[in-house]
């Protein structure tokens, strides 16, 4: 998205809402099925510093937060995206792994919509829930770029969203993957740092 073509002015938070895409224990915390422990320290070093701070301004400036989870709804994981059953993708509804990590833990009133498809658009309410509460920009911070982020990105675009994506606090398997699923879904979102959302956003009083 060239900024020269579509500028981005200055937020309204009565508008605006930060999305949280899986950032749960099964993907980034102690129930993650598998050990990986390149993409843990790109993401205990680099990701999660940037998602707290993201958070803390999006609260702050009392944006509408709402937190993504991989959960099945069912026991056996029968309403699954095909996509995540043929990958094996999925987590047992109220299981550990479903719980958003506790450094960024969801406030008493803050939404939590569990989901089965790489973009929460084709398996929650959540066009429903951000036309309800009035969001035009939506703001996406997660895991994984490639993956559910582009997904993302790309969906909120096609219904109409302005989305900006906060680069530095997201992460793919690796950089390089990252990198690349950025320049990919380029053209649907504004490509932000954590530190250009602090400017974007009204002064505390």
């Amino acid at each position: 998205m060239d900024p020269a073509v579509d500028p981005l002015p200055r937020l309204d938070p009565a508008r605006t809402a930060l999305l949280l895409v899986d950032l749960q224990e099964g993907t980034c915390g102690s129930s993650q099925p598998r050990p990986r422990p390149q993409f843990d320290a790109l993401v205990r070093q680099r990701t999660l510093p940037a998602a707290r701070r993201a958070l803390a301004l999006a609260r702050g400036a009392s944006l509408e937060v709402i937190h993504t989870v991989i959960a099945d709804l069912t026991a056996d994981g029968r309403d699954r995206s095909f996509d995540y059953k043929r990958c094996g993708m999925g987590f047992a509804p109220g299981s550990p792994a479903t719980r958003v990590i506790a450094e960024l833990a969801p406030l008493a009133d803050e939404l939590v919509l569990p989901k089965s498809s790489s973009s929460p658009f084709s398996s929650t309410t959540l066009d429903y829930l951000l036309r309800n509460i009035g969001i035009e920009v939506l703001v996406v911070i997660g895991l994984l770029t490639d993956q559910c982020i582009d997904h993302t990105v790309k969906d909120a675009a096609d219904r109409g969203y302005r989305v900006l994506c906060l680069t530095d606090a997201c992460m793919a398997e690796s950089l390089e993957r990252h990198q690349q699923a950025l320049e990919c879904f380029r053209g649907y979102a504004h490509l932000l740092a954590v530190d250009d959302l602090a400017r974007l956003l009204p002064a505390a009083p």
